[in-house]
């Protein structure tokens, strides 16, 4: 014999892209469109033992129709937070008979406008990089929790960094350095605090970290993580915690001495492999 002790299920990666238009009659054919870029995953936990043990469906809410209710909902709701759109998504599925826990995740792909004769052009976009908004929520009978963040932010200064008075041994060979290079690729989620959330604190977060990590005077990654981490944290009260991760990207100097050349921290070797990987998470004191 053997037991069943855990299981989940739904429909991964849902393709969705909503066009906001103009409200009909407004009379104005050029007004602003707004592009909406989502990729959801819905996943249901609950009295679904049925269906794996004795094959019995009819607990089980097609996945199929999960991707149709994301679509649908959709239409319904303007999208103006991914947090408040996933919201919803797990209010609907956890009214669903059997289902228990819902668990939603959702990654926006932002785009911007583009400029058509130095003006922002109502209705072209471009993807400006490889940054992308997250959210999760989860959903049961207890409440929900409501985690959102960012990912693939790549931002770089080229002083005001440095790495020095670490342990040496035999095998180390880096040395101590006050004036270096300094690049990361963000990735940060942040809780919400329970009750009723302003999803629009996500770009006062966001610049609570970008602007920490140009203006901080690093000793190391894990200096400048805790100062973005701690800004974000002060900038926002409804945020009760905060993880980052950033991985090193490291700019290594080249010797030039060979071909009768100094460097005065200006040729570098930019490397992704391997890399030092930094992650903590800066919680707000009770």
């Amino acid at each position: 014999m053997a037991d069943l002790t855990w299981n989940r299920y739904g429909k991964s990666r849902i393709r969705l892209v909503k066009v906001r238009r103009p409200a009909a009659g407004s009379g104005q054919p050029r007004d602003p469109h707004e592009l909406v870029d989502l990729t959801i995953d819905v996943q249901l936990e609950g009295a679904f033992d049925a269906v794996y043990v004795d094959g019995d469906n009819g607990p089980c809410l097609a996945t199929d129709t999960m991707k149709n209710t994301v679509y649908a909902l959709a239409r319904q709701d303007p999208i103006d937070h991914v947090e408040a759109f996933a919201a919803r998504l797990a209010e609907h599925f956890l009214a669903r008979p059997a289902v228990s826990r819902v668990r939603i995740s959702a990654v926006e792909q932002p785009w911007g406008r583009l400029s058509s004769g130095g003006t922002p052009h109502p209705h072209a976009f471009v993807q400006a990089g490889a940054e992308h908004w997250t959210a999760v929520v989860t959903r049961d009978a207890h409440g929900r929790e409501v985690v959102a963040g960012l990912a693939n932010l790549v931002v770089l200064k080229t002083t005001d960094s440095g790495f020095s008075g670490f342990p040496r041994d035999e095998f180390t060979t880096l040395p101590d350095t006050d004036d270096r290079i300094m690049a990361t690729s963000i990735t940060a989620a942040w809780t919400y605090a329970s009750g009723p959330v302003d999803f629009s604190v996500r770009a006062t977060v966001r610049r609570a970290l970008v602007d920490t990590f140009a203006a901080h005077r690093s000793r190391s990654v894990q200096h400048t993580l805790y100062a973005m981490g701690e800004a974000a944290l002060a900038a926002c009260p409804a945020l009760t915690a905060i993880t980052l991760t950033l991985p090193n990207r490291h700019h290594l100097l080249v010797d030039l001495t060979p071909f009768g050349l100094d460097n005065p921290n200006e040729i570098f070797v930019a490397t992704d492999q391997p890399f030092g990987l930094i992650e903590a998470t800066i919680r707000r004191q009770a």
